[in-house]
């Protein structure tokens, strides 16, 4: 079987630190004490503080001499304006040497706190639109940002692990990210215990987001062998975890599989890059705010498609860890793959037609034009626009 040739020449970035198990929240005081005594928090969805987790998580805090400072929260999906108020805020208390930021929450309050550290310390622009990939004013965060502590409470973006932050404008419209080596998290802690009441939509969205995510850095144009490592790995536990967690969210062993599945999304896609679900996925958010997590996984079946000529061998592999058996040849693989992801969309209530989702047939050219960023530059294989187009009105 043909496939992408050995990469011999690639670097590899992660976490200086992770933590990972069942109750170890607990340890979050003595994880943060090495980085200062006071830590700023941005914290999740209403239900997280509703549950009492981030009171839980600042009496670790004030049990290790730690001062918890609310700083933020993140009700969406991180807008530019809401980076530049979390910075304003860190900078008008001084915040500094002897502070870090705890980021207690999903992909987006991890987002902004990733942002809001980097803004912090890097104020060459006056907002961060000027750092912002393909729209600012090409600013670079040339200023370590402030320590960050991330604790995922779902599993899904594997944003706990990546170099960038994801950052939303609908005013002029664009969905881009702030990157930086600088930025990755200094210590992760994943407690799955955190995640058993996370609702079963967003369990679904956001596990099959980071199954795309395995999915899509193991075939990227990008790829490389210790990321797709961790992508055939984290494949392995997802595959019968992600319909578990949504059946029954206080599944244990699921919920532990999902978050360290999520967890190597993170470290595979911040180190091969993404594709064309991705691309396409943030303009769908942008144009017609679509949840990130569905609009990946409405996307991920006609990527896989797309890029089965290219990548058949890399496919059949994914075929074989999603089906757990082998195949006699590779294109039967491939299209088993396929099949497989769509069975999974289809057992955890994923629609399959972008007008299910609230997509409007008119919406089309502006999400065509918005899906060429970083993501859709990593694809296997060049999609033309009006390719895009014809596959995006087959899915209407």
């Amino acid at each position: 079987m043909s496939g992408t040739p050995f990469n011999a020449k690639y670097d590899y970035l992660s976490p200086q630190r992770v933590v990972f198990g069942w109750g170890r929240r607990c340890e979050l005081g003595a994880l943060a004490r090495p980085f200062g005594r006071r830590a700023f928090l941005v914290v999740g969805s209403r239900a997280l503080e509703g549950s009492g987790a981030i009171a839980e998580l600042e009496g670790h805090l004030r049990k290790e001499g730690i001062e918890p400072v609310r700083a933020a929260s993140a009700a969406r999906e991180p807008e530019v304006g809401d980076v530049d108020r979390l910075a304003a805020f860190l900078r008008e208390r001084g915040a500094g040497a002897g502070d870090l930021v705890i980021a207690a929450g999903g992909g987006s309050a991890i987002d902004l706190a990733k942002a809001g550290c980097a803004m912090a310390t890097n104020r060459k622009g006056a907002t961060v639109r000027d750092y912002l990939e393909g729209v600012g004013a090409g600013l670079k965060v040339e200023e370590d940002p402030l320590p960050l502590l991330a604790v995922p409470t779902t599993a899904g973006t594997g944003s706990e692990a990546t170099k960038n932050a994801v950052i939303s404008s609908y005013d002029p419209p664009f969905k881009v990210s702030l990157r930086s080596d600088r930025m990755v998290p200094r210590v992760v802690l994943v407690d799955p215990e955190l995640h058993v009441s996370v609702p079963r939509a967003t369990t679904a969205h956001t596990g099959m987001d980071a199954i795309t995510q395995l999915i899509e850095s193991y075939i990227s144009a990008r790829a490389a062998p210790i990321p797709q490592a961790l992508a055939i790995h984290g494949l392995a536990l997802a595959a019968t975890a992600i319909a578990r967690a949504v059946k029954d969210g206080a599944d244990r062993e699921a919920r532990e599989r999902m978050a360290h599945a999520a967890l190597l999304s993170g470290m595979a896609l911040a180190n091969s890059g993404l594709g064309m679900a991705h691309g396409v996925a943030a303009a769908l958010g942008i144009h017609a705010k679509v949840a990130h997590g569905l609009a990946c996984a409405v996307m991920l079946p006609v990527a896989l498609r797309v890029n089965r000529e290219v990548r058949e061998a890399e496919i059949a592999r994914i075929a074989e860890v999603l089906c757990g058996r082998s195949f006699p040849a590779a294109a039967a693989a491939a299209q088993a793959a396929v099949e497989r992801v769509e069975e999974l969309c289809a057992e955890v209530g994923i629609p399959r037609r972008l007008s299910e989702i609230g997509v409007r047939r008119e919406a089309l050219p502006a999400i065509v034009k918005s899906s060429y960023g970083n993501s859709m530059a990593a694809n296997p294989r060049k999609v033309p626009e009006g390719e895009l187009t014809g596959l995006l009105e087959a899915m209407l």
